[in-house]
């Protein structure tokens, strides 16, 4: 069901008409507007859905546990935490408990991609210099 209805979005979510979409509940008839990111994050949704995915949605100014920073980052909670002690990653505590903002967690995770798509890019150009076979 999921996968039929990004099918059916795709159209939508590609033209570019405007910055807003008018969609038609087939049920009522019922027409409303939507701004066309919503459509295409809607169209990510169900994607994800799709291929089995769990999806979460989360508040941007939303604090994050240790384990479900680690869960969104797919690393241990014990490497999270050596992050957060050694300052990497910003965090206040609550009691015991530490607490990540999510946009701190979000902009570490970008600075991440950055650097792994760097090294990533200088190894495939070594590789190409030093001609060890990859085209």
């Amino acid at each position: 069901m999921a996968g039929e209805s990004v099918y059916n979005f795709s159209a939508a979510v590609d033209s570019r008409k405007s910055d807003t979409v008018h969609i038609r509940i087939e049920e009522n008839s019922e027409i409303f507007t939507i701004p066309r990111r919503a459509l295409k994050f809607l169209s990510q949704i169900l994607s994800s859905m799709a291929e089995g995915k769990t999806i979460s949605l989360i508040p941007s100014e939303s604090e994050l546990s240790t384990q479900q920073a680690a869960d969104m980052l797919n690393v241990s909670r014990p490497y999270v935490v050596k992050l957060l002690e050694t300052g990497v990653i910003p965090f206040k505590k609550v009691g015991t408990h530490r607490r990540i903002p999510l946009e701190a967690l979000l902009a570490y995770e970008t600075e991440q991609k950055q650097v792994r798509n760097t090294n990533l890019e200088f190894l495939a150009k070594q590789a190409q210099d030093l001609n060890m076979g990859y085209e």
